[in-house]
């Protein structure tokens, strides 16, 4: 099987990840008090299909010895668009032929989808957090060099915001807390609630919704954003 599914991967079809939409600095449900320091600009990116890998996979993807190529530096600081994609392959070799993975490598391996993709590829993929992989669908992963089975890690990404404390401190909320994002837009403007609060001391105001959720509010054409404070407590997230 490897032989026939690496002899169809499009290593042409170089498939854009990440885009990263400025839009406008957050506007109510700040906290900041009067003459503080404006928080910072708010970032809204669209997070398409995309994977994370161990060292141990990128060697049997892409060759003993070979390390992640940075090809495109992403919002956050240290993290890269790697120029290796890899061949994602589901039950009844359903595939997506050209996936982006993204550095640096992780403990566990990833595939990150959105709902349309988890449907094409035949996989009932769950709504987690990146990380949390426990009991979640695998697949196969073809590369030029081999081929890996992942027993578990699809999933689709649930959406969240990057944060530091000192943004944090502004929007009144913590590390692990729920807020909302509303976008307006001139066709399709709506609110997105249950975004999980991901602070730490360094990383930039930034959210990351999936390409389904970005073309329900039609992202490209937004003209303004703003994060909310959410009072109700998201359950069914805190689960997974």
């Amino acid at each position: 099987m490897s032989s026939n599914l690496m002899a169809s991967i499009d290593r042409a079809a170089i498939e854009r990840i990440v885009r990263q939409i400025v839009v406008g600095a957050a506007g109510s449900g700040t906290g900041a008090a009067p003459g503080s320091p404006r928080p910072s600009e708010l970032v809204v990116s669209i997070s398409a299909r995309h994977c994370h890998l161990t060292d141990e996979h990128v060697e049997i993807l892409f060759g003993p010895g070979h390390k992640l190529t940075p090809e495109k530096p992403l919002f956050q600081d240290g993290f890269y668009a790697a120029a290796e994609t890899v061949m994602v392959v589901g039950p009844r070799r359903r595939m997506l032929p050209t996936v982006r993975v993204l550095g640096p490598t992780r403990p566990a391996s990833q595939v990150e989808l959105a709902f349309t993709d988890s449907i094409s590829l035949g996989i009932d993929a769950p709504v987690r957090h990146s990380g949390r992989i426990e009991g979640t669908p695998g697949c196969v992963l073809v590369g030029p060099k081999g081929v890996v089975e992942l027993s578990q890690g699809v999933i689709r990404a649930a959406r969240h915001v990057h944060m530091n404390f000192a943004d944090a401190d502004r929007y009144q909320v913590r590390n692990g807390d729920f807020m909302k994002l509303r976008v307006e837009s001139p066709q399709c403007s709506m609110v997105f609630e249950d975004l999980l609060v991901r602070a730490d001391a360094t990383s930039k105001l930034e959210v990351h919704i999936d390409t389904d959720e970005g073309n329900a509010c039609y992202l490209d054409s937004a003209t303004k954003v703003e994060l909310l404070k959410q009072d109700h407590v998201c359950a069914c997230q805190k689960k997974h």
